[in-house]
């Protein structure tokens, strides 16, 4: 969240165009309303970074800072071809053209960079802008044209501004530009200009349009009847008047249309808009703790909000193409707008233009070089009749392979595949076998339709669609019934979006004649997720209760443990320093509740049996209702409320390596543990930290001044039977379920 350098600005005239949507379920396209497949094309890359990217004519241009370009596949420094800071590329190849003038900077060479591209309403000419006084061989300071079809620098264009220009949107006859400048021609002009378009009379001349603004302006756009201005960047005021960040302003006067105050928040700027028929869309990047990442959409009839999201990771770059939002950033955490929690950087998304929520699109790139931002610009590009989204930037690689700087997507066929199904069989009951799997990942396909067979039948026996994202991932089941006791089946699933298809391999099951009687106590007394570890071993544990709340293993673990309960098949070893398992399912605040688990371990570091962490995967910043070992194997039950560590402890140890069962409730009574059937220890603390966060088993953050803090955080031993209730356990019922072992 530092500040960068603004991407390239999409031209009104692109994206309103009137497109067709791509209906669902056909074979040759992605979830509608997403336009584009997750899968890259071959594209030629940069040497550098690529800062800007437009398109017309079947030609995409890409501006940037570095000084050569190659074929994709090729390592760098080799199969070069010389482009200094400028190249345009076939659209529909991604190859370069002929056309190559370069743009530099004599006196500093290493500054030398093209920062802002913009196509003419007419397609015919490129305003350029950047840090250079040369562009193909031209003395150009700033700014500058070119003829798109002869790929000549227009000589008469010469607005000379005083610094860099970082963004360009222009109409028939005026271009406007921003940037770091204050004089255009030695008249005063604070960082935002006009200049007479190209094929007008006295192309290039400074205009008198003028607002004020107090610092750099990043990013403009026009509102489609060329009625408004919108103007974003790092200002606090326009002409005068409180506006950080944003402003409208008229195209012809400059004055003032709409001031925002402190609409955007005072640490965050607008780097990137978009605009379409309804309104204007802003991408931003803050500065600092609580600030505004995300995107705002505004409606042009009353320029007032619409909506905003609160994605954590600096916006760089948005795009409208067909009732879409496309987006470039390094979105980290997305919880707030019910996406993503905190985690890794997602580089791609897509989002609704009604609301912000996620639409299925996510290829990915890397953080890459400079300031490693990842994307910094987006275009979709025309050829032949068929559309590509460019995406430009830092990054060094997309969906894990090598590629720099430039890549783009395509339309047609669905070339990505959904993640091929884990799944978990198992008896629970007498004439059942119980399929549970994990849903698919397919990054632009949500919804996947899921087929069930059993042994080698070619017909399903059960068909489902079902609803997934990468950070929620629930388990779907179907119970076969009617089978005879003891007689043994194989299942396995496959996962279709349409087009592409992966079946699991086959798992068998014997039925048995009923379940454990643990297990139904547990079931009977509310467990809203119980896992029992009978998977033969992968990465998907699935959930025994009817609520879905199935984990994913992360690291190493052994399967094939002796059970705690009798009459149970399997328990599960964690035997690494980094092994642990995490929900699937985002659990909100709660007053009430009980965790479960039996144990047994050795083990003189400690670790976390279970508890609540804001991440998905391990390193939770905001984390309490938990149970944790210390390094003297004595069990802590703890709590953060009003910012205070809340503990309860046994008096006793437990790494004997024995197998124990530990419980820990909290409700309006306070806080108990049991271990083995019996209370512990207890307080009458009916408070804990409010959050929305995922089950983590086996490890999780315990840092700080928490009482018997562990030296690991990880622990080291077998666990089983597993459970959390929405309840708190009477003594009673603990006990009962400990004399069921």
């Amino acid at each position: 969240m530092r500040s960068h350098i603004t991407a390239r600005l999409v031209s009104a005239a692109l994206i309103v165009a009137a497109v067709p949507a791509i209906a669902a379920g056909t074979a040759e396209a992605t979830q509608a309303p997403v336009a584009f497949t997750s899968v890259a094309l071959p594209t030629y890359q940069t040497n550098g970074v690529a800062w800007a990217v437009a398109s017309a004519q079947g030609k995409t241009f890409v501006g940037g800072t570095f000084s050569a370009v190659r074929p994709p596949g090729s390592a760098a420094g080799t199969n070069q071809t010389t482009r200094t800071n400028f190249v345009v590329l076939d659209s529909a190849t991604g190859t370069p053209t002929s056309c190559a003038p370069a743009f530099l900077l004599p006196t500093n060479p290493t500054q030398a960079s093209v920062r802002a591209l913009d196509v003419s309403p007419d397609g015919q000419t490129l305003y350029i802008g950047g840090s250079f006084s040369s562009a193909g061989g031209s003395a150009k300071q700033y700014l500058a044209a070119m003829t798109i079809a002869t790929c000549t620098i227009v000589s008469g264009f010469t607005p000379l501004p005083s610094g860099v220009v970082r963004a360009i949107t222009s109409t028939s006859s005026v271009v406007y530009y921003g940037g770091d400048f204050s004089l255009v021609g030695g008249l005063t002009r604070k960082y935002a200009a006009a200049a007479t378009a190209v094929g007008q009379t006295g192309a290039g001349a400074r205009l008198a349009w003028a607002p004020t603004f107090d610092k750099p302006v990043l990013a403009l756009n026009l509102r489609p009847d060329l009625s408004q201005v919108v103007v974003g960047g790092r200002f606090d005021t326009v002409n005068g008047a409180a506006s950080h960040a944003l402003a409208v302003v008229d195209p012809s006067t400059g004055g003032t249309v709409k001031a925002f105050g402190t609409f955007v928040g005072s640490t965050s700027v607008v780097k990137s808009i978009a605009v379409d028929a309804t309104g204007f869309y802003t991408g931003h990047e803050g500065t600092g703790s609580g600030s505004f990442d995300g995107r705002i959409a505004v409606n042009w009839s009353s320029l007032g909000q619409r909506w905003r999201d609160y994605c954590q990771g600096a916006t760089q770059a948005v795009v409208v193409y067909r009732s879409v939002l496309y987006v470039g950033s390094h979105a980290h955490d997305c919880s707030m707008m019910g996406g993503f929690p905190d985690g890794s950087r997602n580089h791609l998304l897509a989002e609704s233009l009604d609301k912000p929520t996620f639409l299925s699109w996510f290829p990915q790139t890397n953080d890459g070089i400079a300031e490693m931002i990842g994307p910094r610009a987006m275009v979709v590009a025309s050829s032949g009749g068929s559309d590509y989204m460019y995406v430009v930037g830092e990054f060094t690689t997309v969906n894990t392979v090598a590629q720099q700087g430039i890549t783009r997507f395509g339309q047609g066929t669905d070339t990505a595949a959904p993640t091929t199904p884990l799944i978990s069989v198992s008896s629970p009951g007498s004439g059942q076998a119980r399929v549970a799997w994990r849903t698919s990942l397919d990054t632009d396909d949500s919804t996947l339709t899921y087929r069930v067979y059993r042994d080698a039948g070619a017909t399903p026996i059960y068909t489902t669609t079902a609803t997934s994202w990468f950070w929620n991932r629930q388990q779907q089941v179907f119970t076969d019934t009617g089978q005879a006791n003891g007689s043994v089946h194989s299942y396995k699933v496959s996962a279709s979006d349409g087009t592409n298809v992966r079946t699991s391999a086959a798992t068998s099951v014997t039925v048995g004649n009923g379940g454990s009687g643990y297990a139904n106590r547990v079931l009977a007394d509310g467990a809203t997720m119980y896992l029992r570890y009978d998977e033969p071993g992968n990465t998907f544990i699935a959930d025994a209760s009817a609520n879905r709340n199935n984990v994913t293993l992360v690291g190493t673990a052994v399967f094939r443990a002796a059970p705690a309960i009798s009459g149970s098949s399997r328990a599960l070893t964690l035997t690494g320093t980094t092994t642990q398992l995490y929900g699937e399912t985002r659990f909100g605040a709660m007053s009430t509740y009980s965790l479960e688990t039996w144990f047994k371990t050795t083990s003189t570091v400690g670790g976390k049996l279970i508890g609540l962490g804001n991440k998905q995967n391990f390193g939770s910043y905001t984390y309490d209702k938990m149970i944790y070992m210390g390094n003297g194997g004595k069990l802590n039950f703890g709590v953060h409320p009003s910012g205070t560590n809340v503990v309860v402890s046994s008096p006793s140890a437990y790494n004997n390596g024995a197998w124990h069962h530990v419980v820990a409730t909290q409700s309006s009574a306070g806080m108990a543990l049991y271990v083995d059937g019996v209370k512990v220890a207890s307080n009458t603390t009916t408070t804990n930290q409010s959050y929305n966060g995922y089950w983590h088993v086996g490890g999780d953050t315990v840092t700080g001044t928490w009482p018997d803090r562990p030296t690991s955080s990880y622990f080291q031993g077998s666990l089983d039977e597993t459970a959390a209730y929405p309840s708190a356990l009477s003594a009673s019922t603990v006990a009962a379920h400990y004399g069921l072992r």
